[in-house]
């Protein structure tokens, strides 16, 4: 019998890492509805928009007025992606609990995403830490590609800690290390993970799996071997990255809840409430979400 974690903690990244891929234009209306309903669910924390300029994500352009108008639970941390000061004064407004820096572990793309250098985004990103902790908001570092790169091929974790180090030192709270290509196989995950938690408390680790090839979920099992209790993951499996060429969406929050509570690990979210978030969203995007426990869900109802 393995031993599983008795909780996991899943953050609900939909509203942002789901939606900023997406073609169409979901209303203010729809999304503020949305999120109300993840929020009745049990999910403690939910990113529900980001920060970005307009221009790169376009589909979130209406951050400030979903954070202004969100029905905000007060058992519910909610967050945003910032992307520097500027960012963070509009998350601010937005009434944000934490915010989420992020940058990659591989140089090309974090000059595809971010148009910088890793050495040019780490003084931004110091500025972004410490004001939103003057603030006394908890800070999340997202580091992507941790596994593989679209554009330079294999990461190594001596790559992905320079990075953690830095945003630590920074004063990060916490780091959630994205598969960001979903390439990433448990033999990977074995040697990222030996390496950080080596280094670092498992308890400022977060997971953040994409499912392009499948193997989301079986990476996610052998996180949960290493003690990683906390994920993040999107309703319906919406998602992806835009810089990321062939990457699919994130591993779908229905897909992990089956696992979890399969294994016998509370989660403190009720599954038909997610069920119906996911066909909310699928119904006004107007096409099948990826998840497999939603398309059953769906076929025995």
């Amino acid at each position: 019998m393995k031993n599983w974690p008795d909780f996991v903690q899943i953050k609900e990244v939909a509203p942002r890492d789901g939606l900023q891929n997406e073609k169409d234009w979901i209303s203010t209306d729809d999304k503020v509805a949305w999120i109300n309903m993840l929020s009745e669910s049990g999910v403690k924390e939910i990113e529900y928009s980001s920060f970005v300029h307009p221009k790169w994500i376009p589909n979130l352009s209406d951050a400030r007025e979903v954070g202004k108008r969100i029905m905000k639970r007060p058992d519910v941390f909610y967050s945003a992606l910032v992307p520097n000061k500027k960012g963070l004064e509009h998350a601010l407004e937005g009434g944000i609990d934490g915010a989420s820096v992020f940058m990659s572990a591989s140089e090309t793309h974090n000059k595809k995403n971010i148009n910088k250098t890793i050495a040019e985004t780490l003084p931004v990103l110091r500025d972004v830490i410490h004001e939103a902790k003057q603030e006394g908001k908890r800070v999340t570092g997202y580091v992507s590609t941790v596994f593989d790169c679209p554009f330079e091929g294999k990461i190594t974790p001596e790559e992905v800690i320079r990075v953690c180090d830095q945003l630590f030192e920074d004063g990060a709270d916490d780091i959630s290390l994205g598969d960001t290509i979903g390439s990433a196989v448990p033999s990977q995950v074995d040697q990222l993970l030996e390496a950080v938690l080596s280094r670092y408390p498992k308890e400022k680790i977060i997971m953040h799996f994409h499912d392009t090839r499948g193997m989301a979920i079986a990476n996610i099992m052998r996180s949960l071997e290493y003690g990683i209790t906390r994920f993040d993951s999107s309703v319906g499996g919406l998602g992806g990255c835009p810089y990321a060429p062939g990457a699919a969406g994130n591993v779908a929050t229905n897909d992990v809840l089956y696992l979890l509570h399969g294994l016998g690990v509370k989660t403190g979210i009720q599954e038909r409430k997610i069920q119906e978030a996911a066909l909310f969203m699928q119904n006004k995007l107007g096409k099948e979400l990826p998840s497999k426990a939603l398309a059953h869900y769906v076929s025995t109802a």
